[in-house]
C-alpha cells in the first residue's frame, strides 16, 4: 500500500454498490463463488424488490476451463437473480467473459479487475474504479441491457 491512492477492499465496495441499488443492479464477472457477503448483498437487493442481473461465464462451453459451475451456484445462492451467459460471440470465435463490473440504477458503477472469488477479493492484487454519477454508469447499464435485448447475453434456466 502507498499513500498515492486511497485503498478499499473490492469486496466492501461491491457490497456497497449492491446495497445502494433501488431499482436495478447488474453484475458481470468471469466467475463468482465463495464470497458469502456478496451473495447476501444480492439476496438483500432481491428482497428489496431490486431487479438483480448477473452475467457469468458459461460452465460447459469452454472445454473444461472452469472447475466450478458458477452459474448453478449463483442461481442457488441468489434465487431471485436472473443469471445470464454470453452466447453470441460471432465468426465462430470463442472467448470468455473477462469483464468485471457492477452497476446500480445506472448511477453508480464499479469497474474492476477482480472476479467475485475469495482469492480475488482478499488475496490478489486487483484494481478497480468506483464512479458515482455522471454519464458513464448510465451508459454501462444501457450497454449491458442492450446485450440482453439483442440476445448476446442469454438467461439461464
Amino acid at each position: 500500500m502507498t499513500e498515492e491512492v486511497p485503498m478499499r477492499r473490492t469486496e466492501s465496495v461491491l457490497v456497497e454498490v449492491v446495497g445502494e441499488a433501488v431499482r436495478t443492479v447488474q453484475v458481470v464477472s468471469f466467475v463468482a463463488y465463495e464470497v458469502p457477503s456478496v451473495s447476501a448483498a444480492l439476496r438483500d437487493a432481491v428482497a428489496r424488490g431490486v431487479e438483480v442481473s448477473v452475467v457469468l461465464e458459461a460452465p460447459t462451453t469452454r472445454g473444461g476451463r472452469l472447475d466450478t459451475d458458477c452459474v448453478s451456484a449463483m442461481r442457488a445462492a441468489v434465487p431471485g437473480a436472473t443469471v445470464y451467459v454470453w452466447t453470441e460471440q460471432g465468426a465462430g470465435r470463442r472467448g470468455v467473459v473477462h469483464a468485471k463490473c457492477a452497476v446500480a440504477d445506472g448511477r453508480i458503477a464499479l469497474v474492476t479487475s477482480a472476479n467475485i472469488t475469495d482469492a480475488a477479493l482478499s488475496r490478489n492484487m486487483e484494481l478497480g474504479v468506483l464512479i458515482r454519477g455522471g454519464r458513464q454508469p448510465a451508459r454501462l447499464a444501457r450497454h449491458l441491457r442492450a446485450l440482453v435485448d439483442r440476445r448476446i447475453l442469454s438467461p439461464v434456466g
